[in-house]
């Protein structure tokens, strides 16, 4: 040991100046992965939940006449609900009557009280 001292290395200085280091505690970690698990829960699970929880209120209320838009982007008028089968009749176009049959979880959002004829300009 001496004899790296006399030629300057540093490691063999460092180990001679302080001969034991302390080692860290796992449970020094725990406030911070604590903090992480916080904003993970607060940015990423509670918005999803209310998100899902909006959603599934939305589909509550779903009646007929409805104006509604789907996941595929398909706007239609809610004609029956039928919550037994999981499904809902819309009319999606008013000059040939033509309707579709779709389930709950493909309606996106439900749209205002103002008609398919009338566009704001």
């Amino acid at each position: 040991m001496i004899e790296l001292l006399q030629f300057g290395f540093p490691i063999a200085q460092a180990a001679a100046d302080n001969p034991a280091a302390p080692q860290s505690s796992p449970f020094s970690l725990l406030p911070a992965v604590v903090i992480i698990v916080v904003l993970f829960y607060f940015l990423m699970i509670r918005p999803e939940r209310r998100k899902q929880a909006g959603h599934k209120a939305l589909l509550e209320n779903l009646k007929k006449n409805d104006r509604v838009v789907t996941i595929g982007g398909i706007y239609g008028v809610v004609m029956s609900v039928e919550r037994d089968a999981d499904q809902v009749t819309l009319k999606v176009d008013e000059t040939t009557n033509t309707k579709i049959r779709v389930t709950f979880g493909s309606i996106a959002r439900v749209l205002g009280e103002e008609s398919s004829g009338e566009k704001p300009a």
